[in-house]
């Protein structure tokens, strides 16, 4: 009898698996083991000089089987000072880019239209693979911060750029073509295209350098450069600025907050779009949210049905836990040769895993769909998550007075499924008055007011 009924609790075990929920046969891992946190040294730079970087986090199926189906999606980084303008390229990839902070210019290119855009903190955009365009940072003391989730359609998880202003690494693009194509294409002379579009002989070029100094040379590197005032005048006439009403449309920005918050109370705020909400989201099936948690607050338990969750830390530190299973740190590459059936069934305690995570600005974790988590502030935290499968996602709270899914258990069942008696399930659920977010430590909070009350009254 006993046996049956551990075999009936397992799953709700797991769902309460949460270390400050259930410790006895819970086990924890942190940092180096944990495959569901990318700490912001895995970034790989991709070019950096004086004005800015431009960085690509790690494959996340490089870290654990459990992230195979993330193989196509590639998570960048971009940040520049005030001034400066990322030049223009186009990549084989879809993005969905996102303004961390700061303010800029966007500029998209199409056959026979250009379209800019005033973008600020929240705003989001779906650029096509293929979109030529360029970024400018506008403000005068801000950098700016932007976030790229890329979606390749070349090869899975391979991205490639391509410059119209080559670099050390990179040469422009259109110097790949021969001699004759770029004649006939542009009907000029080879020797002016070459002045004009492609590099500079190198008798000019070596003359040139000698004239500048090491501030300038790095500026060769044509990926980020300064602009002038009047040239961003210039590149801001005619920008368009995001609509704060919520509307969607096809190809313009929206704000991550013109809709209001789905879930918010004093502990937080969670904003959220999908894709049945804005069109550029669909054909990608990806849902965008941000998520506001005040200092010594915590987003609730709760687990998404389909969607796997990419989350970035924008701005703050924090805590993390994830409740899944024993194995899931093995690594991509693993021999499961000599980890056949072990003998019998592993022991019920064994198999359920704690994996935590301290958070600060930068760091990436991922959250696989049915995996339970929470995320406790330990200073204002601010998170933006990228939500892949977000198709008839459904969102689980296991804790709160709303959207609590272990509430809806029928009492005959909550008396199978846990230790405690219906009654006593239910009273301890019914203690949560906040849904969503909540105080990270209520109970010591009372204490340290009970100890503080019973001082008073002595003296």
């Amino acid at each position: 009898m006993a046996a049956t009924t551990m075999k009936a609790s397992f799953p709700l075990l797991m769902l309460m698996g949460i270390s400050f929920l259930a410790s006895v046969c819970v086990s924890s891992r942190s940092d180096p083991q944990n495959p569901f946190i990318f700490k912001s040294n895995k970034f790989q730079t991709l070019f950096e000089n004086e004005n800015g970087h431009i960085r690509l986090l790690q494959k996340f199926d490089q870290r654990s089987k459990i992230f195979e189906n993330l193989q196509n999606y590639r998570l960048l980084e971009y940040k520049s000072k005030p001034h400066t303008i990322f030049l223009p390229q186009h990549t084989d990839a879809d993005y969905i880019l996102v303004v961390l902070s700061g303010k800029a210019i966007l500029t998209v290119l199409k056959p026979d239209d250009r379209n800019s855009f005033n973008l600020e903190r929240g705003d989001t955009i779906k650029l096509p693979a293929g979109t030529i365009a360029y970024l400018v940072n506008r403000d005068d003391n801000e950098e700016l911060r932007v976030l790229d989730l890329a979606i390749p359609v070349n090869r899975p998880g391979q991205l490639q750029s391509f410059l119209l202003s080559g670099n050390q690494n990179q040469q422009n693009y259109l110097s790949g073509f021969s001699k004759n194509i770029l004649e006939a294409s542009f009907n000029t002379d080879y020797e002016e295209i070459e002045k004009v579009l492609l590099e500079e002989h190198e008798k000019e070029t070596q003359h040139r350098r000698s004239l500048k100094d090491k501030r300038q040379q790095s500026q060769e590197e044509n990926v980020i450069v300064k602009l002038s005032r009047g040239q961003i005048e210039e590149l801001s006439k005619n920008a368009k600025s995001t609509s704060k009403k919520g509307v969607s449309s096809e190809s313009e920005p929206f704000n991550l907050r013109s809709r209001g918050p789905i879930y918010s109370n004093e502990f937080g705020k969670f904003f959220e779009i999908t894709p049945e909400k804005n069109p550029q989201l669909q054909d990608l099936d990806i849902f965008v949210n941000s998520v506001e948690i005040k200092e010594g607050s915590l987003l609730l338990p709760h687990y998404n049905s389909r969607a796997i969750v990419i989350v970035t830390v924008n701005e703050g530190k924090g805590d993390f836990e994830l409740v899944g299973q024993r194995n899931e740190n093995q690594q991509e590459q693993r021999k499961e040769d000599d980890e056949e059936e072990e003998q019998g069934e592993e022991e019920i305690n064994k198999q359920v895993q704690n994996y935590k995570a301290k958070l600060s600005s930068g760091d990436v974790f991922v959250i696989p769909a049915g995996h339970p988590v929470a995320v406790k502030a330990s200073s204002n935290l601010d998170l933006l998550g990228f939500g892949i499968n977000a198709e008839n996602n459904q969102r689980n709270f296991l804790a709160g007075d709303e959207d609590n899914v272990i509430s809806q258990i029928q009492r005959p069942v909550k008396e199978l499924a846990f230790p405690g008696s219906a009654q006593e399930v239910d009273r301890i659920l019914e203690n949560q008055k906040q849904s969503h977010f909540a105080d990270a430590q209520p109970q010591q909070r009372e204490r340290g007011s009970r100890e503080t009350r019973d001082r008073l009254s002595s003296v």
